[in-house]
């Protein structure tokens, strides 16, 4: 029988009982009346009011969401479920989803084939469940599973492992035991274990490519290259010298200064650091 059906006969029977009730009201009150000599006929009990209809709990409005919930598409109700499985984090039999969030799941051959094939849905036979791609509990676990990829995880792999796993995230880091960085690709966030411990060997043609990087002598163009990156610089450079103009303080990028050797009669201060005057023992 369809959930319409069953709406209108309930509203037919309260009709039904409404009046059943308010017809056995009027006869109590003939039946407990009797009858006195009075000069105009009045009521055995002058100070009642008139008895007030009997009201039931009227369901209406409830069972007419719970119609527009099951008659949304299998994907809404699919994300119903699956959104109160992750708020929980409880599993939960078709029943208890059924009275949690109003999905038939037993009812819906769609909604239940849907769950128990989705990869964020554990089904074990009995009961569904939430099931993260990272099976981490607390902080600990979350140190021990960055520890493991030494070239890094991404932040949106971890977000549903637990409910305040962003939070342990941020304390790591505060703690200096794991690196948050952006990928500039995706602008996202890779965490990358810091642990000593952790053997990290990065290739010489990586560390000559470095080293032969030659920076721009004029802040505005290494600002330039930061925001092609990516990247925001810490400095404007173009709003302080154009205040510096209003101000009539002209500023003028400095030239890079060679490095110099020492001198003879350079006053020697560090004389536990040996190799520092090398070059001057040799000259």
């Amino acid at each position: 029988m369809a959930l319409q059906e069953k709406l209108d006969r309930f509203k037919q029977q309260q009709e039904k009982c409404q009046s059943m009730l308010s017809n056995i009201a009027a006869k109590s009150a003939s039946s407990r009346s009797t009858p006195k000599p009075a000069p105009a006929a009045a009521s055995p009990f002058p100070s009642a009011r008139p008895s007030a209809p009997v009201k039931f709990s009227n369901d209406t409005e409830r069972l007419q969401h719970i119609n527009s919930i099951r008659k949304a598409p299998v994907g809404a109700q699919m994300k119903r479920v699956i959104d109160i499985l992750f708020q929980t984090r409880q599993a939960f039999t078709p029943e208890q989803i059924n009275e949690a969030c109003y999905v038939d799941v037993n009812g819906n051959k769609d909604v239940f084939e849907g769950l128990r094939k989705n990869p964020k849905v554990n089904y074990d036979g009995k009961r569904f469940s939430y099931k993260a791609k990272h099976d981490v509990k607390n902080k600990n676990e979350l140190l021990v599973l960055i520890r493991k990829y030494i070239e890094g995880i991404a932040v949106i792999d971890l977000r549903d492992a637990y409910p305040n796993v962003m939070e342990d995230l941020q304390g790591l880091k505060a703690a200096g035991q794991i690196w948050l960085l952006s990928n500039f690709d995706s602008q996202e966030d890779i965490a990358f274990p810091n642990d000593p411990r952790v053997p990290i060997r990065v290739d010489d043609d990586l560390k000559e490519l470095f080293r032969s990087i030659e920076l721009p002598r004029d802040m505005l163009d290494i600002e330039k290259d930061l925001q092609k990156n990516g990247m925001k610089p810490a400095t404007n450079t173009a709003k302080r010298r154009a205040a510096a103009q209003v101000q009539g303080i002209t500023s003028k990028p400095k030239p890079r200064q060679k490095n110099k050797e020492f001198s003879k009669k350079a006053k020697l201060t560090n004389a536990h650091l040996p190799e520092l005057f090398q070059s001057l023992k040799n000259s």
